[in-house]
């Protein structure tokens, strides 16, 4: 059994996979994971192996927990990847997305792959038919659009996200609420049209912690698969074990 660590800016997601199967799946702050690591052996003891991607921060003691418990090791541009990387910075790309490059080439081998992810910024990596990463672009995620609209004007209020009920808005919310969400969707429906007239087998996946909220409103079709990083790390954690 693996366990996937994936330490988010805000949250920290774990999972357990019995091979490609996801068994179990949670969510902590990164102060709880002491107490989450604790519950998750008394319930999988079978655990050994783990896998660390880090986008966010855990702090020394945090660090230390997991490497007591587990034979861990950490996403990095210097670990050993499914795929090859002709990204001009390989350096600089994130975790999250060498993660989800590598859940691409294990479930759409030898495919053009468009992985957008939604959640803080919206990305897409585009994965050619030999399993070479090429690259992509990185935009605003929804949230973004949202407090970027309040803190760089003077009147503006926060809104929660909400999906608009018309393209006109009729009140400086409802324009707020049409301008971020169908700006967004427009944006990746955009950017999916572009790529389709230069690869027409081109398969899309939506993933992300807004893919659900998305996924209804796009014209193209997707797969919508909300585990698609976490099961990027289980395949890179599963691709270095000897």
């Amino acid at each position: 059994m693996n366990l996937i660590i994936d330490v988010g800016n805000t949250f920290v997601k774990l999972a357990v996979f019995h091979q490609d199967s996801l068994l179990h799946k949670l969510v902590c702050k990164p102060e709880e994971i002491s107490k989450a690591l604790e519950n998750l052996l008394n319930d999988f003891p079978e655990l050994r192996k783990a896998i660390t991607s880090k986008v966010g921060r855990l702090d020394a003691f945090e660090i230390y927990e997991i490497q007591e418990r587990f034979k861990v090791i950490e996403l990095s541009s210097k670990l050993k990847l499914p795929f090859k990387n002709l990204y001009a910075t390989p350096d600089t790309l994130g975790v999250d997305r060498m993660a989800l490059v590598s859940a691409s080439v294990k479930q759409f081998p030898y495919k053009n792959v468009l992985i957008i992810d939604a959640g803080t910024c919206i990305t897409y990596d585009f994965v050619g038919s030999k399993n070479e990463y090429f690259g992509g672009a990185i935009s605003p995620g929804i949230r973004l659009r949202y407090k970027a609209l309040h803190n760089l004007t003077a009147n503006l209020p926060l809104l929660d996200t909400e999906m608009p009920n018309n393209l006109i808005g009729d009140s400086t919310f409802n324009s707020i609420h049409s301008g971020v969400v169908f700006g967004a969707v427009k944006e990746i429906d955009g950017i999916i049209e572009e790529y389709q007239k230069k690869y027409s087998d081109l398969t899309v996946i939506l993933t992300g912690g807004d893919a659900n909220f998305l996924s209804n409103q796009l014209k193209n079709s997707i797969f919508a698969n909300s585990n698609f990083l976490l099961e990027g790390l289980n395949f890179i954690l599963e691709f270095n074990t000897d």
